[in-house]
């Protein structure tokens, strides 16, 4: 049984804007549908059942454009930010309740096609409480963030990168409940400082993968993976 997957897409898309004054991010129209449609399918591809989407900015939409997940197959929840943005880490916090004791955590801008039973199963071996996606990216796709060796997250560091660190966060993480609960009432923090203080406890596992990850999270992101997911189903 593949675990739940949270799916942060509660951000305010500034990058995008004027586009996304009005419509949130993941319900974009790319090769003819919204964004989130193409991800809800590869994740029922990979044997994922339950997916919870942690919404802010607009949410609404599209818990309306989605609705209970059956249409492709899952369970999907929703879970709102409130009157103030939660970060990444506050919006994951909020929805523990309905992650159990282990989840996968996806950006909702990313189209990430990876082995999920695989990545469990050396979460699982690893005995660690998170396991982070990494690619080889030498600064080719973003700053490369990651210092990674052997299957361990030597350094995450997204603010502060150093020349030394030849890999960047794929976009696809696992945690466990515990890696969250530690950080105890605090109401907004951002996952990649739960992230990094991870990889300085020893606590990060690493799984790389060697495929280009695509985003929408930026206008050259966005046609590139118009371009990749229109000419993959010609």
């Amino acid at each position: 049984m593949i675990f739940p997957v949270a799916i942060l897409a509660g951000g305010l898309a500034t990058r995008l804007r004027p586009i996304t004054e009005k419509i949130p991010k993941a319900l974009l129209i790319v090769a003819g549908r919204p964004f989130i449609f193409h991800q809800l399918e590869l994740l029922k591809s990979q044997g994922v059942n339950q997916v919870v989407l942690c919404v802010g900015y607009l949410g609404e939409q599209i818990e309306a454009t989605v609705g209970d997940g059956s249409a492709f197959g899952l369970s999907i929840s929703y879970v709102y930010d409130g009157a103030k943005l939660l970060g990444t880490g506050g919006a994951l916090r909020k929805a523990l309740p309905l992650l159990g004791a282990d989840f996968f955590v996806l950006y909702g801008d990313s189209y990430l096609q990876c082995p999920y039973a695989a990545i469990q199963a050396t979460y699982q071996q690893s005995g660690l409480l998170a396991l982070m996606m990494v690619l080889r990216n030498e600064d080719k796709w973003d700053k490369s963030n990651v210092l990674y060796n052997e299957g361990k997250i030597i350094a995450y560091n997204k603010k502060a990168p150093y020349p030394e660190m030849k890999h960047i966060d794929y976009g696809l993480g696992l945690l466990s409940r515990k890696a969250i609960d530690k950080y105890g009432s605090r109401e907004i923090c951002d996952l990649a400082e739960i992230y990094q203080n991870l990889s300085q406890e020893g606590q990060l596992a690493g799984f790389e993968v060697t495929k280009r990850f695509y985003e929408i999270g930026s206008q050259q992101g966005l046609a590139e993976t118009e371009k990749y997911l229109t000419t993959r189903g010609a």
